[in-house]
């Protein structure tokens, strides 16, 4: 439906030559020096025969849900974010017999109860599935998070209309539909802010400060040093555990400039006008891109602000620290 296509970003505005910016992929396939001109992968809709689904649940990454798709001739999909992995196979093993469905349409990827996996990976899917009239056979888990419950309702969909499988064993499905999509595609994500009614909706006046004070990981360490520079020009600090989705999003309608350190909070740009800047704070010795292409393709000015990890354990849980002279430098030039 959208074939592979390379997608021109501007620079962070306040980075002048994409040589500054991060080359390391990391985990994610691509770096930030990738961003100003990312190929963007294809999106597809895809009907198979007597495919196998199962899963399973990683207890050392927080309960992270991992799918995967088998065909009946023993071939396992690979996709970005679906793919067979030696715990499939003891999974498969141990499991009962698999449940078993004539149609059904798979849209689910790793880690899809993630706040930012479900918004920027899952509802665009069903987007484009509801304009296909492809909605009937969808399945969702039985269990779902109120912040998923409350964005199919902010869409007009009923959450108890789809259909639902069983946690407890794989699925043997005679004819599978599956949506294959890029996170960062403009068209799939501008579908959902139009579907938000986000093209009839002015500039933003609050200016908005995120904070990870409460969060497990990723926690500003310093941020009690670096928030008087953020009052001082204006910004109110939110706390997103305090606001329910619904409010979460009539925030960010109303948002000119979101800042906040590297987290899930930052997602929300998705419900911001367009032109809305948008200040990220990230450990860059551990780069994690996504925001600024997310930033890119919603057409939000974006500013990178280098922090540094703190502490021990895997670097995506790490804590940050950053120098407020680096904050009051982009403020400034905001």
């Amino acid at each position: 439906m959208h074939p592979e296509a390379v997608a021109h970003a501007p620079l962070p505005r306040n980075v002048s030559e994409r040589e500054e910016l991060p080359g390391d992929a990391g985990w994610w396939g691509y770096a930030f020096r990738d961003v100003p001109a990312r190929t963007g992968g294809e999106t597809f809709v895809a009907t198979l025969p007597d495919v196998t689904v199962t899963w399973y649940r990683d207890p050392d990454r927080g309960d992270d849900f991992y799918p995967a798709l088998v065909t009946r001739e023993g071939h396992a999909l690979d996709l970005r974010e679906i793919r067979f992995r030696h715990p499939h196979a003891r999974t498969l093993r141990a499991a009962p017999p698999p449940a078993r469905m004539e149609r059904a349409t798979w849209v689910l990827e790793r880690v899809y109860d993630n706040h930012s996996h479900w918004l920027t990976a899952h509802l665009p899917k069903l987007l484009l599935l509801r304009e296909r009239g492809e909605l009937d056979d969808v399945l969702l888990p039985p269990v779902r998070s109120p912040a998923m419950e409350a964005s199919l309702r902010q869409l007009g969909m009923d959450p108890a209309r789809f259909r639902t499988f069983d946690p407890s064993r794989p699925l043997r499905v005679g004819r599978l539909t599956l949506v294959g999509t890029d996170r960062f595609r403009p068209e799939l994500l501008c579908a959902l802010q139009r579907a938000h009614g986000l093209d009839a909706v002015p500039a933003g006046r609050r200016r908005v400060y995120v904070s990870r004070d409460r969060a497990n990981r990723r926690r500003l360490v310093n941020e009690d040093e670096v928030w008087p520079l953020f009052a001082d020009a204006g910004f109110e600090r939110v706390f997103m555990e305090e606001l329910d989705f619904d409010a979460q999003v009539a925030l960010m309608r109303d948002t000119q400039v979101l800042a906040a350190p590297h987290g899930a909070g930052l997602t929300n740009m998705l419900f911001c006008p367009r032109g809305t800047a948008v200040i990220e704070i990230a450990d860059l010795s551990f780069p994690n891109p996504n925001f600024y292409a997310l930033a890119a393709a919603l057409g939000h000015p974006y500013w990178l602000v280098a922090g540094t990890g703190v502490g021990e354990g895997r670097p995506i849980d790490r804590d940050l620290r950053v120098d407020p002279a680096a904050v009051a430098d982009v403020l400034a030039a905001w």
